[in-house]
């Protein structure tokens, strides 16, 4: 029967000039269902996605071959306006909010309510004032619904990552006459309860007859929240079938060929740390919108991995970017031993440090240049380096040799290390932060959600560099993530963060819940 499928795209081929990021795929979505769609970085997941969306990248590179059918008739979705209107919504991986705007203008962008007053009922609708009363009810309203507590007049500009999923996932559920959801990477920036309590908010909202495409790395989510899974591997459709035929590993070895990769492995220290202190943090306060710090008291052993976790909100993240010198910071940092000029990203750099931001497009890249300037551009800037004879040239050669092992090191998916970074999928763009950062050569390296939106076999890269940098050149980092997994597999202390401040340190082979006093504030540690 034709409406057996909410969504069926048939035979879908996509040619970029004269390469093929899909070939021949088929999708099929039932209704009221949530279908995992899997697969590594770059395996074609977010071209699929952007031709249901009708997005101008698409139509504007010639369009694609095959069908998309909604209830059983073919349609043409022209832009991402006339995707909302057929009831198709999108949570993008990268965030489509408007800093400047409050948090119920974003969330009613282009759906705003207005009121008559005596002169708008005479010349017409297009002098109504706004609702805004009842347009913060409504913001309000679909902020429970996802479990966010965050005043709805609040401005976007400045609120940590975390936040600003949740605005995106709000602002699609207050939507009406939605049919399909797509969430791309929902829960990359979320801790486990976080991520957890998206999961139950997504299988209210297929109970209410709405499908779900929910595009993920986690597999344990997979299994945990979806119906039926479809997977691609470079370009190609692999496999569809009941999430009640498989398993994690099984899911694992369709991705990416091999299925060790579901559980992060790395090398263990041999070698006992030398003692001495790398970073002294004293009473330091960060004012990060929230992500606040209030008095943090830190040592970094130098030599060591580690790990800095909590709730989003709770102040983890505000802490690299205070010392950097991102945000507003006060207090006293020395860096082996020499006192860090806090507020001067600049000095900062300068001294040592190196840092992975957790926002890759607000702070890490220039999305219309090439991978290679991106890799090379801040140690030119900083260093001088990648620059050659009296005059200070750009070595081009020197630049592209260092692309060309950053790319093959880290297994970054590209056509060329020219191609523009913009270009690149969200996990590749990614790893080119990490290429940016150990450009720099720095002595401290700070890693802020590293992994995020990476798949699982590309994660083991990314932690397996990181390990290799700090056991063969002694670097010292310090790794702030929602994912405990890789806090646990890759560190040598966690430290817990609540409420801006370090309530514990534990060890990366603590029991799980082993303080419950002082772990509560995260889940699980």
């Amino acid at each position: 029967m034709a409406n057996d499928y909410i969504l069926e795209m048939n035979h879908i081929t996509k040619m970029y000039g004269s390469n093929a990021v899909l070939r021949d795929v088929s999708l099929k979505i039932r209704p009221g269902e949530i279908h995992a769609l899997l697969g590594e970085n770059g395996a074609g997941k977010s071209t699929l996605m952007n031709i249901l969306f009708g997005m101008p990248v698409i139509h504007s590179t010639g369009g694609f071959e095959g069908e998309v059918l909604l209830d059983g008739q073919k349609v043409h979705i022209a832009s991402p306006m006339d995707a909302m209107a057929k009831g198709i919504g999108m949570v993008h991986q990268e965030f489509m909010l408007i800093p400047g705007f409050s948090v119920t203008d974003n969330i009613k962008l282009n759906r705003e309510i207005s009121k008559p007053w005596p002169l708008s009922r005479l010349l017409g609708k297009d002098l109504e004032f706004l609702d805004t009363e009842a347009m913060a009810r409504d913001a309000r309203k679909a902020l429970d619904d996802v479990g966010m507590s965050i005043e709805e007049y609040t401005l976007v500009s400045g609120l940590p990552i975390g936040h600003m999923q949740f605005i995106e996932i709000a602002r699609e559920i207050d939507k009406t006459g939605m049919k399909l959801l797509v969430f791309d990477e929902p829960t990359a920036v979320l801790t486990e309860s976080e991520a957890q309590q998206l999961l139950d908010v997504m299988k209210s909202i297929a109970a209410r007859g709405i499908s779900i495409i929910f595009i993920t790395h986690r597999l344990d989510e997979v299994m945990n929240a979806a119906d039926s899974v479809t997977i691609l591997r470079d370009g190609q459709l692999v496999s569809s079938f009941s999430k009640a035929d498989t398993t994690p590993e099984k899911l694992a070895a369709l991705m990416i060929g091999r299925g060790s990769e579901s559980v992060i492995q790395v090398e263990k220290r041999t070698r006992e740390l030398s003692g001495n202190t790398a970073m002294t943090i004293r009473d330091l306060w960060v004012n990060m919108p929230g992500e606040v710090d209030k008095g943090i008291n830190l040592d970094v052993r130098e030599g060591e991995i580690l790990g800095i976790g909590g709730l989003a909100g709770q102040g983890k993240i505000g802490i690299p970017n205070g010392v950097m010198g991102l945000y507003e910071a006060v207090g006293d940092v020395e860096l082996f031993g020499q006192k860090l000029q806090l507020q001067n990203t600049d000095a900062a750099l300068k001294a040592g440090l190196a840092m992975v931001s957790e926002n890759r497009r607000g702070v890490g890249l220039l999305l219309d240049q090439s991978i290679e300037n991106n890799i090379a551009f801040t140690a030119m800037q900083v260093k001088g380096d990648f620059m050659k004879g009296f005059l200070h040239q750009k070595d081009t050669a020197a630049i592209r040799r260092f692309a060309e092992q950053m790319i093959s090191e880290l297994d970054i998916r590209c056509t060329s290390p020219a191609q523009p970074v913009g270009t690149l999928s969200g996990g590749n763009q990614q790893k080119v932060c990490v290429a940016r950062a150990l450009a720099l050569k720095p002595r401290f390296l700070f890693v802020s959600e590293p992994t995020r939106g990476i798949d699982i076999g590309a994660k083991q890269l990314v932690l397996e560099t990181l390990v290799r940098l700090n056991r063969e050149q002694g670097m010292t980092i310090v790794m702030v993530s929602s994912e405990l997994q890789e806090l646990r597999s890759i560190c040598d202390r966690i430290a817990i963060v609540a409420e801006g401040k370090i309530v514990d340190i534990l060890t990366a082979d603590a029991v799980p819940g082993s303080s419950p006093s002082r772990c509560s504030s995260w889940q699980g540690c």
